[in-house]
């Protein structure tokens, strides 16, 4: 054979080696990447755990419960008196003036009007 003949032969034979493992390579390195995305994510999932495993032994403890009770939703033991201070940074800003809708006959609101002709 010529040496023309020998080098397109072995330039087809690597041609052949490098498509039949480009997809197992590429295969290969996707999934390694998934598997890193996995474990991170893995990872972030047990730290939740972990915390909320610790929120639910502080929430076994009764005092802690009264606590919540107390500050979330301002419950109060009986006999007691509740102070409520408001201040002037805790109010919110007073509301928008709403565009006035669109009145239908006798100054109701289409939805006003539809309701009333259903109760009839």
């Amino acid at each position: 054979m010529s040496t023309t003949r020998r080098a397109a032969v072995l330039a087809i034979v690597v041609c052949a080696l490098a498509f039949t493992l480009a997809v197992p390579l590429r295969t290969y390195l996707s999934q390694r990447s998934e598997i890193s995305e996995q474990e991170q994510r893995r990872d972030e999932l047990r730290a939740d755990v972990a915390r909320l495993q610790e929120r639910q032994a502080a929430l076994n403890d009764p005092a802690q419960v009264e606590t919540e009770a107390r500050r979330r939703l301002r419950y109060v033991m009986p006999g007691e008196t509740p102070y409520l201070v408001q201040l002037p940074e805790d109010n919110p800003q007073a509301p928008q003036p709403q565009p006035q809708q669109q009145s239908g006959v006798g100054g109701m609101a289409w939805y006003q009007q539809l309701w009333a002709t259903l109760g009839r």
